[in-house]
This record gives C-alpha cells, sequence and structure tokens, in this order.
C-alpha cells in the first residue's frame, strides 16, 4: 500500500529503531545480516548511532523483521517498546511539555525528525481532539499495518505519560480492514479500536487537553525545544513536502518578511503553482504562515522578557494593536495574560 504522496529516498531515519526490532527479534549479532537483507546496510552501521536509514532500508527491515517473526501482530509488540525516550530530544520534548496539548503538537511538529515518512495533523472537532496520522511510504498492507500498529502506540504512550494513567477513554480509528488478529489489540490498546475508518486518527477527549503535565520541567523544555528546532532545520529539503519546504524557507528569514511571492521565486514554481500543491496536502501559505507566526510570538512571551510591543516589531507588525488582536485569534486571550498564565503554569 503506499499513500498519495510518498517521501523521498533520504538517509533521515534513526537506527535506533531497527536496533529495538533486533531486540524484540533476540537476534544475535551473526543473525543481524538477516534483519539488513536487502538493504546494503552492515551489522556495524546498524549497531552505530550515526547510521540513518532511507525509507525504504526501513521499509526492508520492518518486511524482514515479519519473516523471520513470522508474528503479522509485532507492530504491537514494537509499539509498547516505542516510549518517549526511545525517541530522542523529541521524547524528552514531549515529556517535559507543559500540558497534553503541548505535548502533542510538540509531536505533530517534529515527528520528521525521528520518523520522516509519518506526518501528523491536529483538529479539534465536538468533543475530541483528533490526532491524523498518516503514513507517507511505498509498502504492501502487511508491512504498512506493522508500521502503523507501532506508530499510533508511540503516539499512545506520549499522552498517556501526560495523563499519567492510560487513555481508556480515547478512541482508535485505522483506514486499513481490520486484520487477522484483531483480538490483540485489546491486549495493548486500552481505548476503543476500529477498522476500515477514513483515515488514521486517534481520538482524544477534548477536556483532557489543558492536562498539566506533573513532570513538567520549563527549563528542560526549552532545551529539547532548541534541539528539535536545531534537527528540523539541518533536514534535507527534498525529504519532505511542499508544506516543510515552506516552513523552513519562512524560518530560514526573519519573522514576517518571507510572502507568498517570495517563497514561490524561491522554491522556482509559481505563486499558482505552489497554491495548488498546499491545496493537496490539506494546506495554505497563510495558514503555514500564521501557525509559525503564532509559535514564534508564543515563544518570544514564554522565553523573554520583552514587551508586548518589542515582540510586535520582531513579528513585523507595524502595530502593535494588530499583533495583539492576531495573539487573541491564535491563543483567544491578550499576549499579557496568556504570559502571567505561562509564569504560573511553569513556576508555580
Amino acid at each position: 500500500m503506499s499513500s498519495s504522496q510518498v517521501i523521498e529516498q533520504v538517509p533521515s531515519i534513526p537506527a535506533n529503531y531497527s536496533r529495538l526490532i533486533a531486540r524484540e527479534l533476540e537476534l544475535q549479532e551473526r543473525e543481524l545480516s538477516r534483519l539488513l537483507f536487502a538493504t546494503t546496510l552492515t551489522s556495524a552501521q546498524l549497531m552505530s548511532e550515526d547510521t540513518l536509514l532511507t525509507p525504504a532500508q526501513q521499509v526492508q527491515i520492518v518486511m524482514n523483521g515479519l519473516r523471520i517473526s513470522k508474528d503479522e501482530s509485532i507492530g504491537l509488540r514494537l509499539g509498547k517498546k516505542l516510549t518517549p525516550p526511545t525517541h530522542g530530544a523529541l521524547g524528552f520534548l514531549a515529556n517535559s511539555s507543559p500540558t497534553l496539548l503541548t505535548a502533542v503538537r510538540s509531536f505533530q511538529e517534529f515527528i520528521p525528525t525521528r520518523m520522516s515518512f509519518i506526518e501528523m495533523s491536529l483538529e479539534e472537532s465536538g468533543d475530541w481532539l483528533k490526532c491524523y496520522f498518516d503514513l507517507k511510504l511505498e509498502a504492501d498492507n502487511t508491512v504498512f499495518r506493522t508500521i502503523l500498529d507501532a506508530a499510533s502506540m508511540s503516539l499512545l504512550a506520549c499522552i498517556e505519560f501526560v495523563l499519567g494513567r492510560e487513555l481508556f477513554d480515547g478512541h482508535l480509528q485505522f483506514s486499513l480492514a481490520a486484520p487477522n488478529y484483531i483480538e490483540r489489540y485489546a491486549e495493548f490498546i486500552p481505548c476503543p479500536v476500529e477498522f476500515s475508518c477514513a483515515r488514521n486518527c486517534l481520538k482524544i477527549p477534548l477536556a483532557l487537553k489543558d492536562i498539566e503535565n506533573v513532570s513538567s520541567n520549563h527549563e528542560n523544555y526549552v532545551i529539547a525545544l532548541q534541539q528539535c528546532q536545531q534537527m528540523l532545520s539541518q533536514l534535507p529539503d527534498d525529504t519532505f513536502s511542499k508544506t516543510y519546504q515552506v516552513k523552513k524557507l519562512i524560518l530560514s528569514y526573519p519573522p514576517g518578511r518571507l510572502s507568498e511571492d517570495a517563497v514561490a521565486e524561491l522554491m522556482f514554481i509559481t505563486k499558482r503553482t505552489l497554491a495548488r500543491r498546499l491545496i493537496k496536502e490539506g494546506t495554505g501559505f497563510r495558514q503555514i504562515k500564521e501557525k509559525i507566526m503564532a509559535e514564534q510570538a508564543l515563544n518570544y512571551l514564554r522565553d523573554t522578557e520583552l514587551s508586548v510591543e518589542s515582540i510586535a516589531g520582531l513579528l513585523n507588525y507595524h502595530d502593535s494593536a494588530n499583533f495583539r488582536r492576531a495573539f487573541k485569534r491564535w491563543y483567544h486571550c491578550p499576549p499579557n495574560d496568556y504570559r502571567d498564565l505561562l509564569k504560573s503554569t511553569y513556576f508555580e
């Protein structure tokens, strides 16, 4: 099975996920070649912390793991081990986030630094916070499902860490039909699971989104956020969709300075072509720019003592009143009130 948009074959996936597969299969060093069959990787490369895999290599390793295990439900077993710490700085960021929503947004924004073939989006709808996750892979249904099982459980582990309990009141939906091992989901996932749905989605009760993380640490959060931002900026441009390319270009210039015309020119396409490609990815230039501006405004409020007027200037607002209106649209309260809320959240 393949997604409508498949990720480019650029090495970007840390080898630690494949080492986790090897450990789950209880392979010895002399047996690692079976797991690495048809990948061109050596055992030494697999054991190196510096090795990055292409999506195709990761798919092949998952395929090999399925053949070795003879267990189609191995994705659930692997997902159980994909706790936040296995994701490096991303897991550290999620674990130190102040609220559940912040932790989920951290995964959404920075999952490409660990799993470049996963794309997440969030939506508040009715009584739910919906976390959509799509795989941009070329793989058969069995491999696709294995990776999907593991990825969904990894997101679930992040959420449950912040909650301090199982997400029994959530709802997990898969786009694929029910597998032969459907009864095994209840062993690993505490909430109801549904198949043959329109999209892959983990639904969280909206009332939980502002739950505070008892393990939150402001200093650790800032350090991890900086690390994740640096890693995201260093990833190859052609690894991602047009959305990510636009994000990186906007972040490469002073806040608020880059127009849609300028971005299109820098990407060597017309403004109309850029708009059409972003629409296919479910977004638009203004939406991307607004999200970045909102995040930058929040970072300045949280991490500096700059006045609201100074922050407005840094974000290229010529009138601080316009910035205050924009901020209230983003976060539903004035910037000074939000700063006070952040201080009480982090330091009380």
